[in-house]
C-alpha cells in the first residue's frame, strides 16, 4: 500500500437518531415508518446547507462506525443464502460507507430534521447530496432481492454486522 492508496475523510456532522445500537434498527429507509431524527452539521460546514430546503429528500453518506470486519461472502438480512458482499448492502465492508435516502422535513440553522431514518445514533456524517429522481434510471433490476423485497417492511438489524 502506498500513500496514494490511503483516503481520509473528515465528518461534516453527526446523525442523532432514536436507535442506540444497530440491533433493532430498520435495515432501509422505507422500512423505518416515519421515524424522525436530526442531522447536526458542524458550524464550519453549515453555509453549505444553503438552498437544501427546496428538496423533499436527501442522500446521506456516512461512516458505519460500528461495523465489524468484513467478509466477501455474507448472509444479508433479506435472504437465508450467502451472497457476494458487493451484491448486498451489508454495513461491514472494506470501506464501511453507508448511504440512505431520507425525507427532509426542515432545516433550522445547522440542524436538518429528517424522517425515514435507518441510521444508528452518533453516526459520523460524511456528505449530503440532494435526491433527484430524474437522475435515476427508469427500468432497473434488483437481482437476488427480487423475491425478498416483501420482507423489507418488517426486517430489523439483528447485529450480524457489528462487533
Amino acid at each position: 500500500m502506498t500513500s496514494k492508496d490511503i483516503i481520509c475523510y473528515t465528518p461534516i456532522g453527526i446523525i442523532h437518531s432514536p436507535f442506540e445500537t444497530p440491533e433493532g434498527t430498520p435495515i432501509q429507509s422505507p422500512a423505518s415508518k416515519e421515524i424522525e431524527a436530526k442531522v447536526e452539521i458542524y458550524p464550519k460546514y453549515a453555509e453549505g446547507l444553503t438552498d437544501l430546503e427546496g428538496f423533499s429528500h436527501i442522500i446521506l453518506l456516512y461512516h458505519f462506525h460500528l461495523a465489524k470486519k468484513y467478509s466477501l461472502i455474507v448472509k444479508p438480512f433479506l435472504d437465508d443464502k450467502n451472497h457476494g458482499l458487493f451484491s448486498t448492502r451489508a454495513s461491514s465492508r472494506p470501506n464501511p460507507i453507508g448511504l440512505s435516502v431520507v425525507t427532509l422535513i426542515r432545516r433550522e440553522d445547522n440542524i436538518l430534521f429528517i424522517k425515514n431514518v435507518d441510521i444508528v445514533d452518533q453516526t459520523p456524517l460524511l456528505d449530503i447530496k440532494p435526491y433527484v429522481p430524474q437522475f435515476s434510471f427508469d427500468k432497473t433490476e434488483v437481482g437476488w432481492l427480487k423475491n425478498n423485497l416483501h420482507k423489507l417492511e418488517n426486517m430489523k438489524d439483528d447485529g450480524r454486522f457489528v462487533e
